[in-house]
């Protein structure tokens, strides 16, 4: 073995209760919401309970992917979680890691697509934190990991059995971003039309479609269609089921509990549409393994 290999998980952050203020202001990058856009930033968390699970489950899943690692190559990993926008800090993390020795940092954003201005983030953030100490090895979409598909299909299997008559209608999404990101020839799009085709396949669906959820409140053109509209523009009689699959997620967090479970629920009940979500991967000792497959792969040869 070469040397002792950092892992960094590397998450989007959530605020403790009572610090929903400062949370904003940091992912405003600085700049304090106004009271309206923090009262309705506090509305949707006393929605799903006053606060988000996303720290507990981002813990969970490192945990997860760390006992993977250890089963493989004892005592060559170790690994931290790394949040964007709350604590412990990607800088604090790298830090950590370097305290330990390691001789090499992969980076692994817990999202499966990605973007420069989503998950490149992370990882210039990760790259400038270490300064050259060590290498840096950074893992960017992994939506086509092998068994992802698979794993996913067979909550959409389940999420579709819970639903009595016609065979329900499954709509992939994932978190938009801006408009832009396409203009600059990235293939985020791409990305998510292939994992619902992988998982399409894997879960012989007869019908799906892919829209997006949860775009920011800028001025920005974002990519489309919305998870509402799409809901919005369906005919109950024709398509009186439909699942929602947020396969660009893999935590329970504000996206997934609010946006689908409270938002585009409430949409599909007035409509008299029912709607089923796929449970959420988390810490499922499944998706570690294939997390583990990928810190693997990018790591050093022993």
């Amino acid at each position: 073995m070469t040397g002792r290999t950092g892992v960094l998980a590397l998450s989007y952050g959530t605020p403790e209760r009572g610090e929903v203020a400062a949370y904003y202001t940091r992912i405003r990058h600085g700049r304090p919401p106004t009271p309206e856009q923090l009262a309705d930033l506090q509305r949707r968390y006393d929605a799903i309970g006053g606060t988000s699970p996303l720290a507990a489950r981002t813990a969970a899943q490192a945990a997860g992917l760390a006992r993977a690692l250890e089963a493989r190559a004892p005592g060559r990993y170790c690994a931290e979680v790394a949040t964007k926008y709350a604590a412990p800090s990607i800088e604090d993390a790298v830090e950590h890691l370097l305290d330990a020795g390691v001789t090499e940092i992969v980076g692994l954003v817990l999202a499966p697509l990605s973007a420069t201005m989503s998950t490149g983030q992370y990882h210039d953030r990760a790259a400038a934190a270490i300064d050259g100490r060590v290498e840096y090895r950074g893992i960017w979409s992994w939506w086509d990991a092998p068994g992802l598909d698979e794993l996913v299909a067979g909550r959409v299997t389940d999420a579709c059995a819970m639903l009595a008559g016609a065979a329900p209608l499954v709509l992939f999404t994932a978190h938009s971003l801006p408009a832009i990101v396409v203009e600059r020839g990235e293939d985020y799009p791409d990305q998510l039309a292939g994992v619902a085709a992988n998982v399409a396949k894997a879960a012989s669906l007869d019908a799906y479609l892919v829209c997006w959820q949860s775009a920011g409140r800028t001025d920005d053109d974002w990519l489309g269609p919305d998870l509402l509209e799409v809901l919005g523009g369906l005919d109950p009689v024709t398509t009186p089921n439909v699942v929602v699959c947020p396969v660009g997620f893999v935590s329970d967090h504000l996206e997934v509990l609010y946006d689908v479970d409270v938002d585009a629920s409430e949409l599909a009940r007035a409509r008299g549409i029912a709607l089923r979500r796929t449970s959420s991967l988390n810490d499922d000792p499944a998706l570690c393994e294939i997390l583990a497959d990928l810190v693997e792969g990018a790591s050093s040869p022993t």
